[in-house]
């Protein structure tokens, strides 16, 4: 069964909001897709961060990508991963595995991404 979780929500949130690095007006005004021009509006970033019900397009990972100056591939597998799930196999590798150790510091991790991201740390210090 493909792990689901709230991952595109959980990297908004851990840098946009009270107390965040930035206002949901600032990351508005920066959060801006490079193809199309379209830019979330502050209301629809304050319902990214509540949780609340919002519709996941490709331009707002592009501008999500942008406005957190993240790989827009990494976005995509939070998206992804909020919506779909996915299987412990698909987490091993490419920008999903860099999903998990990108939320591992700022969410709670369940037990399988936990042990992802403590293999990758093993790895990264037998490399």
């Amino acid at each position: 069964m493909p792990e689901q979780r709230d991952a595109l929500t959980e990297l908004v949130k851990a840098n946009v909001g009270t107390g965040r690095r930035m206002s949901t007006r600032d990351f508005a005004a920066v959060a801006v897709d490079p193809e199309t021009g379209w830019s979330p509006g502050k209301s629809l970033v304050g319902k990214i961060i509540a949780g609340q019900g919002y519709t996941v397009t490709p331009s707002l990972v592009s501008a999500i990508a942008a406005g957190l100056q993240l790989p827009r591939e990494v976005v995509a597998a939070a998206a992804h991963m909020q919506t779909i799930g996915y299987t412990a196999e698909e987490l091993t590798a490419g920008p999903p595995a860099v999903l998990i150790r990108t939320l591992g510091g700022e969410a709670e991790a369940g037990p399988k991404a936990r042990a992802i991201a403590e293999r990758w740390d093993r790895e990264a210090d037998q490399a």
